[in-house]
């Protein structure tokens, strides 16, 4: 895709091109020179779109605000790459308080929101580790509170003194 301002500094001078309007739609098969008249009188720039084709198609369109739209297209895509590889942990204890757990979770739904995948860490305390059960209970509760919007990568593992599970944004699997 390239600019094309007047039609004197182009190889199609001279030739027929297929012209698209502003909003997409196919004028005509029309000599080049009418194209950019055309594109003048809209107070807008030729646009070559498919140079290999027979005739050439190009584009009455603002340049500019197209070259603009596409690197802020580009942007967003980029962002929205880097929050998919990105992990937020949360740390929980075996006897945590109703307040703190709602509050935990609230942090765990916006970054859920934003597309961060969750790494939900349980950390026993001393003779908390005879009871792994009460781990599994708050690891359940978890997933049940944070409902259908997240799946479960890696369910909850005990591993030394923690345990831990993987969630992602997305609708639930387990």
């Amino acid at each position: 895709m390239r600019l094309i301002n007047s039609p004197g500094s182009d190889s199609l001078a001279g030739k027929k091109v297929r012209l698209l309007d502003s909003k997409g739609q196919e004028v005509a098969i029309v000599p080049f020179s009418v194209a950019v008249t055309n594109a003048d009188s809209e107070g807008l720039d030729l646009v070559e779109l498919a140079p290999d084709a027979k005739p050439p198609v190009v584009r009455i369109m603002d340049y500019g605000k197209f070259i603009y739209e596409k690197k802020k297209q580009q942007k967003d895509a980029r962002k929205k790459q880097m929050n998919n590889n990105q992990v937020k942990e949360l740390k929980f204890h075996v006897n945590i308080h109703d307040h703190d757990f709602q509050t935990k979770l609230k942090h765990a739904s916006e970054f859920v929101a934003k597309g961060y995948k969750l790494k939900i860490t349980l950390q026993f305390r001393a003779r908390e580790m005879a009871h792994p059960e009460l781990g599994d209970a708050l690891m359940e509760r978890i997933i049940e509170t944070l409902g259908e919007t997240v799946t479960i990568e890696a369910k909850p593992k005990l591993m030394g003194r923690n345990m831990s599970m993987q969630l992602s944004p997305g609708s639930k699997k387990a």
